[in-house]
């Protein structure tokens, strides 16, 4: 990679404080520090949960202040470390304030002194910078509004968003000395499930997993025709989930995929665009799904094990949908092969099978029951033994450098959580979240593919400001209890439609309209379902919806509603104006940024059409025979529909044939469509998949030989 690339790619890199010697070396002190705390933690400590979260907020307030300058010119002023230094030290007298004044604030009935005061507008001030710093200037403007809504101008709003208000004393006791605020659920998750995993991540990185899944891809995809194309997808999907970051990991594997797919023959624009989608990907693929899933996990009360157990499917279609572009576009433009590895496939597995070993420890333990902190602390040791397996040994400085490296691939995500929890804390206060729930519920007027845009179209622009993680919380919050219940009430409705509603949940129906109890017990039209379900008094629906469904259902339905807008919370990466993810691989494939942008959104259309299958399919079931039924009809129609966008399958189409692949496409993803119909659309699919290989080859045979172009055209299609 050039100079030059290096210096463009650290606009995507936060800058850091690497000209003080004394205080690289200060900062991995401290890492190594809060990760054997951390481990302690989650492992042997009885401390107070309040205790530990200020705790985890100190520790990497000091690393964030010390690390991370205030402004990308200040990395080499001394005047301004001294600052810095001033920050860091109050983050940890905050730490040490909580313990010592928290039996005297419930003594006196939660009544501030000035101490309370100054303590708690310090923490929340030290959060509000470290967060500008780190990631930018939305989320504290964020944090802003939210708290001045509460003691401020919330009183001034009229309609549904009133709110009376509440005292300033009142509001500082939650975010800073209840277990609501900054050191509430959000930071617990924090210290416990994201910080453990991305310790994991590290130690795997250190021990030389990297490499190994960039070797595994070469030798697996390398020899065929787009070969590189699909490096970038299998490399950039396994990566993810170490990385825990898309735009990491775009630059990481992106430097490797990149030249690659060019130096086959894919158009820069296309390469960077594939880069930049696969990295996306990674962190919808299991078993390690970035800190969003266990924050999925503590709002549904589903188990870690069972998400990441119904997200195989869904990731798979994804991925599959990235290398279908990659398999077109590799035929359309000729692409040649590259010899990216000369190793045969098995020798490569073989060389490494150590590295597999703390994945799959990590695995059995989720599926034997064990908590995802304690499979996580135990895998990061199995990471250190099975690296004894190979010539890079994990010796004590290793050790030491995935702990430092841990911490502080931890300390933006921390300060960030903290920060959200603030913002959580007002929207359970205020109730904002309910309100939003129910004008979103009445901007959709019962339509779920209206809900399904909205939340889309807020997940996009959320997601300028905010990175994934923070908004799948905040839109979650907000919007995930609207869509349950439309998702739920749908699947009642059917019940009463079919005349199946259990005798329990007709019983409930007496309370708003005993006469139609008789006809609850047959099948009727959908409206009257609809109608009759109107009339089920609010305090009742929850109850209705348990009985009718049963409680799997519900919770699969819920379940279902997060991991929806877990999905479109990741298309900020790669929808302009503002894609990180598509910029930073545009920048290593020196093309665009802003159409770069374009390609990656249009090649990661799985981040839209898994949603929706989840939304109307059993996509996300217990039923697996369900789940790969959908799953299979839907890899061959998204093969189908990408053909049609595309017009091109295994040769050009007309627009005869691209009209049949949508229709195609649709029958075999659209939902309750018949047995029969899918299995015909399948072959019709497989039947034009054969149909235009066997067109492409005759027009390559009769192309004339003395055209260079031609002679390489029809090379690469014979060879595939």
């Amino acid at each position: 990679m050039s100079t030059t690339t290096e210096q463009e790619l650290q606009q995507f890199e936060l800058p850091t404080r690497t000209d003080f010697p004394w205080l690289t070396t200060t900062i991995t002190v401290i890492g190594v520090f809060l990760s054997a705390l951390h481990i302690w933690f989650n492992t042997l400590a009885t401390l107070p949960e309040l205790w530990v979260s200020a705790t985890h907020f100190a520790g990497f307030a000091i690393i964030c202040a010390l690390w991370y300058p205030a402004h990308r010119s200040l990395k080499q002023s001394k005047l301004a470390l001294g600052g810095d230094l001033l920050i860091a030290l109050a983050a940890l007298a905050c730490l040490i304030y909580i313990p010592l004044a928290e039996d005297a604030l419930y003594a006196r009935g939660v009544k501030f002194v000035a101490s309370d005061w100054f303590f708690s507008l310090l923490s929340i001030a030290i959060v509000l910078e470290l967060i500008r710093r780190t990631i930018g200037w939305f989320i504290p403007v964020l944090i802003v509004l939210c708290l001045s809504y509460v003691v401020l101008w919330g009183q001034w709003v009229s309609g549904i968003f009133h709110f009376p208000g509440l005292s300033m004393e009142t509001l500082l006791y939650r975010s800073f000395f209840s277990s609501e605020g900054m050191f509430g659920s959000i930071s617990r998750i924090s210290w416990s499930f994201v910080f453990m995993f991305i310790l994991f991540g590290a130690f795997l990185v250190r021990s030389g997993v990297g490499d190994y899944i960039i070797d595994v891809s070469r030798a697996a995809a390398g020899k065929i025709i787009g070969g590189p194309g699909f490096i970038a997808v299998i490399a950039s999907g396994l990566m993810g989930s170490v990385s825990g970051s898309s735009v990491a990991n775009t630059v990481s594997t992106g430097v490797i995929t990149i030249p690659l797919m060019r130096k086959a023959g894919f158009p820069a624009r296309f390469a960077a665009g594939v880069e930049a989608a696969a990295s996306t990907g990674g962190q919808l693929m299991p078993p390690v799904m970035g800190a969003g899933a266990f924050i999925m996990a503590s709002y549904t009360q589903v188990p870690y094990v069972s998400i990441v157990a119904v997200s195989v499917v869904p990731a798979l279609i994804y991925f599959l949908s990235v290398a279908f572009f990659v398999r077109i576009e590799a035929k359309r433009s000729g692409v040649h092969q590259v010899t990216a590895s000369t190793e045969p496939l098995l020798k490569v597995l073989l060389s490494g099978w150590h590295n597999l070993i703390p994945l799959a420890v990590l695995v059995y333990l989720l599926v034997s029951g064990f908590t995802p902190t304690y499979a996580a602390g135990i895998s990061i040791i199995s990471v250190i033994v099975a690296s004894w397996l190979s010539p890079n040994k994990m010796g004590l400085t290793a050790i030491i450098e995935a702990m430092a490296q841990g911490a502080r691939n931890m300390a933006t995500t921390a300060v960030l959580l903290i920060g959200i929890g603030l913002v959580i804390n007002v929207i359970s206060t205020t109730g904002i979240g309910n309100t939003f729930s129910l004008m979103i519920n009445d901007w959709a007027g019962g339509s779920l593919v209206v809900m399904l845009l909205l939340i889309a179209l807020a997940s996009l622009i959320l997601g300028m400001g905010l990175p994934v993680t923070a908004a799948y919380i905040v839109l979650g919050t907000l919007s995930a209890p609207a869509l349950y219940q439309l998702m739920a009430e749908s699947q009642l409705i059917e019940m009463m439609v079919n005349g199946q509603l259990p005798e329990q949940a007709r019983a409930i129906f007496m309370l708003a309209a005993p006469d139609q109890l008789a006809a609850l017990a047959q099948p009727m039209p959908a409206a009257q379902a609809q109608a009759l379900l109107a009339m089920v008094p609010a305090d009742f629906m929850g109850t209705l919806l348990e009985q009718g469904l049963g409680m799997e259902k519900v919770a699969l339905a819920l379940l279902a509603a997060h991991l929806i807008i877990f999905w479109l919370s990741q298309d900020s990466n790669v929808t302009p104006p503002v894609c990180l993810t598509a910029f930073a691989a545009a920048t290593i494939a020196r093309t665009p940024a802003m159409r770069t942008g374009l390609t990656a959104w249009k090649i990661a259309k799985g981040l839209y059409l898994v949603p929706l299958l989840i939304a109307y399919t059993s996509l996300v079931s217990w039923d697996w025979a369900s789940v790969l039924s959908v799953g299979i009809f839907a890899v061959f129609g998204t093969y189908a529909l990408i053909a049609a966008i595309e017009g091109y399958l295994e040769g050009t189409l007309n627009w005869l044939l691209r009209i049949a692949l949508i229709a195609i496409g649709l029958a075999l993803v659209w939902p309750e469509i018949p047995l029969v119909i899918r299995l015909a659309a399948t072959a019709a699919f497989i039947a034009l998949f054969v149909f235009t290989g066997r067109q492409a080859r005759q027009e390559a045979m009769t192309a004339s030989p003395s055209s260079p172009a031609s002679s390489a055209a029809s090379s690469s299609t014979s060879s595939s």
